[in-house]
């Protein structure tokens, strides 16, 4: 088993895959954690697939996996199904969040936390390149409604940099039911209401400027998603994990 599986959801990443793959290998290469890579090519309709499979013949902790275009949501549900990693990570494909800040997400894992999240939104993060100032207002905007109307105590949920136990994986990603960009809020929701702690922690943003975040559509397709989310839950409840029984008679 790796200690660490990282899942990089990918549609039409064909251009800024190589950089992101080249890093992420040279990470692990000196971190020394053994560890396991696995994109899943979301339908994509360039070379993403190709690129993929051209680097794997160099670096053999790196999967495929290929998908119908089913949205961000469903590339991860995907992803975190076939990693097999103690920890199990989600980056965006273009390291928004360098993965140099992977330790600072393990950290919290290794001392009791179920979940460990990247945000941006905490006094000592950096924000080395920012958004445009209407998407930054957009995604406060829309921080703001999560905490009020489905996650209370959670300041920043889109920063695309989130590891898991591999317990609380196991849990909260087979059950959800949100396949587009407001799947992190569903599966934070679930493992709150599940009982495990959430840690936020500070980190660095480096924005791309090929985001594909629409913000106008996409936000109010979200936002129209996160009403619809506890009721998907309450619909689809998160299952609990059957522990081992004890022989009384042995005990």
């Amino acid at each position: 088993m790796p200690e660490i599986s990282i899942v990089i959801p990918a549609y039409n990443e064909a251009t800024r895959l190589p950089k992101t793959l080249d890093r992420i290998q040279a990470y692990l290469r000196g971190n020394g954690t053994p560890a396991e890579v696995i994109v899943v090519d979301d339908g994509s309709l360039d070379a993403t697939a190709e690129v993929v499979r051209q680097q794997a013949t160099r670096w053999t902790q790196l999967r495929l996996i290929s998908a119908g275009h089913g949205g961000k949501g469903a590339a991860v549900r995907r992803g975190m199904a076939e990693a097999t990693g103690r920890y199990r990570i989600f980056s965006d494909a273009d390291l928004s969040v360098p993965i140099d800040d992977l330790e600072k997400l393990l950290r919290p894992l290794r001392t009791g936390s179920g979940v460990a999240i990247a945000s941006r939104a905490l006094r000592d993060s950096q924000v080395e390149v920012h958004q445009p100032w209407y998407r930054e207002t957009m995604g406060k905007m829309f921080n703001k409604l999560v905490r009020i109307f489905v996650l209370r105590g959670v300041k920043d949920t889109q920063c695309g940099f989130k590891a898991f136990t591999a317990e609380v994986a196991e849990r909260v990603f087979p059950p959800l039911q949100t396949p587009g960009f407001g799947f992190d809020v569903e599966v934070l929701y679930r493992a709150q209401r599940a009982g495990y702690q959430i840690a936020e922690v500070p980190t660095r943003w480096i924005n791309s400027p090929q985001s594909r975040v629409h913000p106008i559509r996409h936000s109010l397709a979200m936002f129209l998603e996160l009403l619809a989310i506890p009721g998907r839950v309450r619909r689809h409840p998160t299952k609990d994990i059957p522990r081992p029984q004890v022989d009384q008679a042995s005990a």
